[in-house]
């Protein structure tokens, strides 16, 4: 057994894909699932940051975690889209995006790594997207998206620098899942190549083995359901 693993946003495809196979699996002593939409103890709001301090200080009580998984995103909304082009850039809905899907997940890297055994191995992920490549965009459009993620991966390169300089071995890395036939893709699966709109569990044992693969040297990068290296 390998102390905890933690999955945030465990209320959602992915992230209850996840939460599900890590518990099936049992490889880790206890399996932690925080949402924003669970009550208690399981409740984690990345836009309040007490929160997730909260099941960080929940966490800390014992095993440490060998496994934190970010599985949060947002690209649209029941008033928003995304972008199209720069006339419809809105400055409201490019904070909400950016709270979720960058400022969200480093306030949990912040109250969680620390958490996390120096040694041994950890591996600390948060799910990213492909379209977060800035080398990768060849079409332009979906600004907040792509921009968020792109911070995202940024974030990640960072904070894998500085785990490294603090003499610790955990892995920080940034997951593309993939197209999975969850809400957040919902819009637009009609464009997926045939084969690639992927279940939420798939999804999950794909990015699991992905994880189990990774070595410290793989720390600050972006990789995909294949274990295959984005370039930034």
């Amino acid at each position: 057994m390998n102390g905890a693993a933690v999955v945030i946003g465990a209320s959602g495809g992915i992230g209850g894909a996840l939460e599900a196979a890590l518990i099936e699996e049992g490889a880790f002593d206890v399996v932690h699932g925080f949402a924003r939409s669970r009550g208690g103890a399981q409740h984690l709001d990345l836009s309040d940051e007490a929160s997730i301090a909260a099941a960080a200080a929940l966490v800390g009580k014992g095993p440490a975690p060998g496994l934190v998984i970010v599985a949060t995103g947002v690209l649209h909304a029941d008033s928003h889209g995304p972008e199209k082009a720069v006339r419809d850039l809105d400055p409201a809905w490019l904070a909400q995006v950016y709270a979720v899907n960058t400022i969200g997940p480093a306030l949990v890297a912040k109250h969680f790594l620390p958490l996390m055994p120096k040694d041994g191995r950890a591996v600390f992920a948060a799910l990213s997207a492909r379209v977060g490549s800035i080398s990768d965009n060849q079409v332009g459009g979906w600004y907040g998206y792509r921009a968020s993620k792109a911070a995202l991966n940024m974030m990640v390169r960072t904070l894998a620098i500085e785990e490294r300089r603090r003499g610790s071995r955990a892995i920080v890395v940034a997951l593309h899942p993939g197209t999975v036939d969850t809400a957040l893709s919902k819009p637009f699966q009609g464009n997926v190549q045939a084969g690639r709109l992927f279940t939420p569990d798939r999804a999950a044992m794909q990015l699991l083995d992905v994880i189990e693969e990774l070595k410290v040297p793989d720390s600050g990068k972006l990789f995909d359901y294949e274990g295959k290296e984005v370039a930034p």
